[in-house]
């Protein structure tokens, strides 16, 4: 049973490793979470050319149609330099909405600008409330004029500041279950009633947003898919935007790993090494248990998600899990062991440690995802 990548998925992460290294060093990063955009213009379009933007749209849309497991290789690597801007959310979450629920029309339409660079696109699902699921969709989308009309507001909106189009999931019908009722729609950006604020965040390399809707008309062609049936498809974005974020996560964890068992080969204390003592190893030990557990959970979640296997929705839960849990303690360990240098800002630690907070809780901690694996075994 072979475990490995394909000697092209391995090309890709080569590939993505020396892009990034170069394109996205940490002084890159920094000076992007000081401001709002969080991206360039020149950088975006260097991904785009990369063809990352489409890497796993259809070829008829404008992507390079590869799977999903290519997509996790490719996370893990923006993971592991805590690339900052909108590809998460233009690729991963309004872009896959697209491709689930659109019609062939949506699809031509957005997917080919997504993927040239020429357009960006988030998914507004969160409110107040905070809930991943579907009872959380309380946004009103009434029917007025020929179309709808959306009251309500969103919130932790993933770089809605810089999308030219959002997908809003909002509720248009009351049902017999949370799931019955709920559409998405195109609402382009600069729409009337809308309006976009950028909230202040712990992890500024991740840009959040409020979004208000003021009875803001959107007309009967930006509905996607069948009216009030939209969860499914919003719950397949989830469930594998939740498998690439693990996969990021762990690119990450694997860095702060690498950047510490460096470290801790060069800092001497009381005449030798720090690695050489009982209690470093121990923890670097642990460290590196918690990463290649937290990987093959992801690789598992990816193989399942590409596959549409039956498991996927619980494999994706599994994982982030086990990953939200992982990546936080390798990261805080990671801190502890490089001493005081570790808890100062100009250390890059604090990079990895701020991205795996605000990770662990994007689209459910790990108490929501084991509650969430009881549920999919029927406890």
């Amino acid at each position: 049973m072979d475990f490995g990548f394909s000697q092209e998925q391995e090309m890709l992460r080569a590939t993505a490793r020396k892009f990034l290294e170069n394109e996205c060093p940490s002084a890159f990063v920094r000076a992007r979470m000081e401001e709002p955009a969080g991206v360039t213009d020149e950088f975006w379009t260097k991904l785009a050319e990369q063809g990352w933007l489409g890497l796993v749209y259809p070829e008829e849309f404008g992507g390079a149609g590869l799977g999903f497991v290519d997509l996790t290789v490719l996370m893990e690597e923006m993971g592991r330099c805590v690339m900052p801007g909108p590809f998460f959310s233009t690729v991963l979450l309004g872009g896959l909405a697209i491709l689930e629920a659109g019609s062939p029309a949506q699809k031509k339409e957005w997917l080919g600008k997504i993927a040239a660079g020429e357009a960006r696109a988030t998914l507004a699902l969160t409110e107040p409330n905070a809930r991943w699921d579907a009872a959380g969709v309380t946004v009103a989308a009434r029917e007025a004029r020929g179309g709808f009309v959306l009251a309500g507001t969103k919130l932790f909106v993933l770089d809605a500041h810089l999308a030219d189009v959002l997908v809003v999931a909002a509720r248009t019908a009351e049902g017999k279950s949370p799931e019955d009722g709920v559409s998405l729609f195109l609402v382009p950006k600069g729409a009337r009633g809308m309006t976009v604020t950028l909230l202040p965040t712990m992890d500024q390399t991740r840009k959040l947003c409020e979004v208000t809707f003021a009875d803001t008309p959107v007309d009967a062609g930006a509905l996607l898919g069948a009216r009030g049936a939209a969860w499914p498809a919003v719950a397949r974005v989830q469930q594998r935007a939740t498998v690439a974020l693990c996969a990021e996560m762990c690119g990450g964890a694997q860095k702060v790993l690498e950047m510490t068992t460096d470290y801790a080969k060069i800092r001497i204390a009381f005449g030798r090494p720090i690695g050489t003592y009982q209690g470093v190893k121990h923890k670097a030990a642990d460290m590196l248990v918690d990463v290649e557990n937290a990987k093959s959970l992801t690789y598992y979640a990816a193989w399942a998600a590409d596959e549409n296997a039956p498991e996927a929705a619980l494999a994706a839960s599994m994982a982030k899990a086990y990953v939200s849990d992982a990546y936080r303690k390798v990261a805080g360990t990671g801190i502890q062991l490089h001493g005081g240098i570790g808890f100062t800002w100009e250390h890059d630690l604090h990079l990895y440690f701020k991205r795996a907070k605000s990770s662990e809780f994007t689209f459910g901690d790990a108490t929501y995802h084991r509650e969430r694996v009881a549920q999919l075994i029927n406890l």
